[in-house]
C-alpha cells in the first residue's frame, strides 16, 4: 500500500489526518458549515485545532447543531449552563461570541442574502491556490486576512482577529495552503 503524503501539521492524530484529509483546503460553499467553521475557529483561539477537533461532535450537539436562529436568543441563564457543560470551551468571552457571532451572522445575511456570497466576494469566488514547500513558509495572516478581519469586525463579529480569520479562510478553501509535496493538493 502506498503511503499518502500529507502536511506535517496532519501527521499529529487521527482526527487531524481526517481533517486534513477530508475538509481542510477544501472550498465550502454550504452555509451552514460556513458559519460552524467561523464559530469552531473562534473558539479555537488560544487553543491546539486538535482540542477543537475532539470536542467537535459534542460541540455541536450543545450549541444545538450551530444553528444561529437559536444561538441568536440565548440568554445570561444559557450562558451560565454553557460554562458548566464540559462539551464545549467554557470561556463566557468564547460563549458569548457565539452567540454575538449568531447575530451579526443573521443581519450579515439581511444584507448579503448569505455568508457565502460576502466571504467568497474577498477572493471573487476563486480559491487562493499558494505554493509552500515546508509548514514554515505558512503564514498565520496575511493582508487580506486583516482586511476580512476588521470587515468583520465591523459587521459586529467578535474572535475574528486576523489569524483566526486567515485559519477559517484555509479550513473553507478560500485558500488553499496544502503543501507542494502533500498528495491532497487540489
Amino acid at each position: 500500500m502506498v503511503e499518502m503524503k500529507r502536511c506535517d501539521w496532519a501527521e499529529n492524530s487521527e482526527l487531524e489526518r481526517n481533517y486534513h484529509d477530508h475538509d481542510w483546503g477544501r472550498p465550502v460553499h454550504d452555509e451552514h458549515k460556513l458559519f460552524k467553521m467561523l464559530i469552531l475557529e473562534g473558539q479555537q483561539a488560544g487553543l491546539s485545532w486538535q482540542t477543537i477537533l475532539s470536542k467537535m461532535d459534542a460541540m455541536t450537539d450543545a450549541y444545538e447543531n450551530f444553528d444561529p436562529e437559536i444561538l441568536s436568543n440565548y440568554d445570561e441563564q444559557k450562558i451560565e449552563e454553557l460554562l458548566s457543560d464540559q462539551r464545549v470551551i467554557r470561556n463566557r468571552l468564547k460563549i458569548k461570541a457565539v452567540i454575538k457571532n449568531a447575530k451579526a451572522y443573521l443581519k450579515l445575511k439581511e444584507e448579503y442574502g448569505s455568508l457565502d456570497s460576502y466571504i467568497w466576494s474577498f477572493v471573487n469566488n476563486e480559491p487562493i491556490l499558494n505554493s509552500w514547500s515546508s509548514i514554515e513558509e505558512v503564514p498565520a495572516r496575511t493582508d487580506l486576512s486583516d482586511k476580512i478581519s476588521k470587515e468583520l469586525k465591523k459587521k459586529g463579529f467578535s474572535f475574528v482577529g486576523s489569524t483566526t480569520v486567515y485559519a477559517f479562510m484555509q479550513s473553507i478553501g478560500m485558500v488553499n495552503d496544502h503543501l507542494l509535496t502533500c498528495d491532497f493538493r487540489i
